[in-house]
C-alpha cells in the first residue's frame, strides 16, 4: 500500500505543476505603472509645444489627499499647458485574446477645460515629439469642459482612421481617484467600466460607425393590403337595444314642487325644471372588441445589407508598442496612476480592489481638506467685506469734509467751490 499511494502522489504532483503553469499562460500582464521610485527610466517626456512654451511638466505626487501617501502617481503641474509624456511597452497584438486597458486618474483641481485619456501607440513614434499629431491605436478617457461636457472618450483607429463611440458615455466630475477600464474581445464585443463597475457594454459592429450595418430596413417594403393592424374592432354581434333612440336627454325634474306663492293666470302654467336624464348613455356605439385578425403594428422589415462586408480582425488593433498621455488642461492637477494594460479582467479588477482598499481613507482625507478650505474662503471673504465697510466709513468720512469746506468758502468767497473748479 506504502508504495502505491507514493506512485500516485508521483503523479499527482506533476499534474498540479502542468495545471498552474497552464493557467498562468492564458493570463498575461503585458505592461503596469504604478509609477514608484525608477518610474522615470521608463517614461520619456516629450518636447512637443516646448519650443512655444506651452508645454507642462509632470510631477511624482500622490496628491493633497490621498489614501495611501506612498502610492504615488503623476500629476499634471501647469496651468493652460500641453502634457505628452509615453513609455514603450513590449510589442503585443490582441489578435485571439481579450485586451483590458485599465488606469486611475484623480482631478484634483477645478479643471475648467481639459482631458485626462490615455493612448495606446503603434509602429514607431519619436517619443521626444510625440504629441496631438502622433496617430494612435486607442484613445480612452475622460475629457471635461464646463458644464456641458463630461465626456468618457472610446476612440479606435481602423485603417488609419479614428473612430469614436456613438454613444454618448459620461466620466466622474468629483475630485475622487476613478478607475477607467476598457476590455475589447475577439468577438467584438467590449464592455467599459467606471470603478469596477459596468458603465456601458456592446459591440464594435453596431456602437461605431466602422463598417457598415450588417442589416439595414428593406425601403422597398410595403404594407400588404391584406395587414390588418387594428388591435380593437366593433363587436358585429352587438346591437342597438330596443327603443334606445327615444330615452329622452333630459327629463322634469320629479323632486322638483310647484312654489307656493306660483299664480297660473300672472305666471302661466307651472312646469318642473328639466334635468339630465340618467338613463341616457348618449349615441349608441357597438362596444369594442379585441380583433381576431390582429397582425400587430407592421414595421419596415430589416434586409441583409448588400454593402456589408465582414471583417473577422475588426476587433484587432495594430500591434502595440507605446502607451501614452497626451492632454490640454486650462488647468492642471491631474494624478495618473495604476495604468494597466493585460488580458486579464479579472486581474484588472484585483488592482482596483487593492488601490481602493483605502478609498474610505482619501474621502475623508478630502472632505477635511474641503472643510478648511472652505474656512479659509469664508475667513477671506470677512476680511473684504470689513476691508469694504472700512472704506465706505472713510468715503463718507472724506465727503463731510468736503462739504463742511466747501459751505466755508462759499460764506467767504461769495462764489460756489465747484464753479471756481470749472474755471480752473
Amino acid at each position: 500500500m506504502g508504495d502505491q499511494s507514493h506512485g500516485k502522489l508521483d503523479l499527482i504532483i506533476p499534474v498540479l505543476l502542468f495545471s498552474l503553469l497552464f493557467h498562468s499562460s492564458l493570463s498575461e500582464i503585458i505592461f503596469e505603472e504604478r509609477f514608484e521610485d525608477g518610474w522615470q527610466s521608463r517614461w520619456v517626456k516629450s518636447d512637443w509645444k516646448r519650443a512655444e512654451g506651452k508645454a507642462g511638466s509632470f510631477k511624482h505626487t500622490a496628491g493633497k489627499w490621498a489614501g495611501d501617501p506612498d502610492d504615488k502617481g503623476i500629476q499634471t503641474s501647469s496651468d493652460a499647458k500641453h502634457f505628452a509624456i509615453s513609455a514603450k511597452v513590449p510589442e503585443f497584438t490582441n489578435q485571439n485574446r481579450t485586451l483590458v486597458v485599465q488606469y486611475s486618474i484623480k482631478f484634483e483641481q477645478e479643471i475648467e477645460c481639459g482631458g485626462g485619456y490615455i493612448k495606446l501607440l503603434s509602429g514607431f513614434v519619436n517619443q521626444k515629439k510625440f504629441g496631438g499629431d502622433t496617430p494612435y491605436s486607442l484613445m480612452f478617457g475622460p475629457d471635461l469642459c464646463g458644464t456641458d461636457t463630461k465626456k468618457l472618450h472610446v476612440i479606435l483607429s481602423y485603417q488609419g482612421q479614428n473612430y469614436p463611440v456613438k454613444k454618448d458615455l459620461q466620466c466622474e466630475t468629483d475630485k475622487l481617484t476613478h478607475f477607467y477600464t476598457f476590455i475589447l474581445r475577439p468577438d467584438a464585443t467590449y464592455s467599459i467600466l467606471v470603478d469596477n463597475r459596468e458603465r456601458d457594454s456592446g459591440s464594435m459592429y453596431s456602437d461605431w460607425d466602422i463598417l457598415p450595418p450588417r442589416k439595414i430596413k428593406d425601403v422597398k417594403a410595403k404594407k400588404p393590403a391584406d395587414w390588418d393592424d387594428r388591435e380593437y374592432i366593433d363587436d358585429p354581434n352587438d346591437s342597438k337595444p330596443e327603443g334606445y333612440d327615444s330615452i329622452p336627454r333630459e327629463i322634469p325634474d320629479p323632486k322638483a314642487k310647484e312654489p307656493d306663492d306660483w299664480d297660473d293666470e300672472e305666471n302661466g302654467v307651472w312646469k318642473p325644471p328639466m334635468i339630465p336624464n340618467p338613463a341616457y348613455k348618449g349615441p349608441w356605439k357597438r362596444r369594442r372588441i379585441k380583433n381576431p385578425n390582429y397582425k400587430g403594428k407592421w414595421k419596415t422589415p430589416w434586409i441583409d445589407n448588400p454593402e456589408f462586408e465582414d471583417d473577422p480582425d475588426l476587433y484587432v488593433l495594430k500591434p502595440i508598442k507605446y502607451v501614452g498621455i497626451e492632454v490640454w488642461q486650462v488647468k492642471a492637477g491631474s494624478v495618473f496612476d495604476n495604468i494597466l494594460i493585460c488580458d486579464d479582467p479579472e486581474y484588472a479588477k484585483q488592482v482596483v480592489q487593492e488601490v481602493f482598499a483605502n478609498r474610505e481613507i482619501e474621502k475623508e482625507a478630502f472632505e477635511e481638506a474641503e472643510k478648511v478650505r472652505k474656512a479659509q474662503e469664508e475667513e477671506e471673504a470677512q476680511r473684504a467685506r470689513e476691508e469694504g465697510e472700512r472704506r465706505r466709513r472713510e468715503r463718507g468720512h472724506d465727503r463731510r469734509y468736503r462739504d463742511r469746506y466747501r459751505d466755508k468758502y462759499r460764506r467767504h468767497h461769495h462764489r460756489d467751490w465747484d464753479d471756481y473748479h470749472d474755471e480752473l
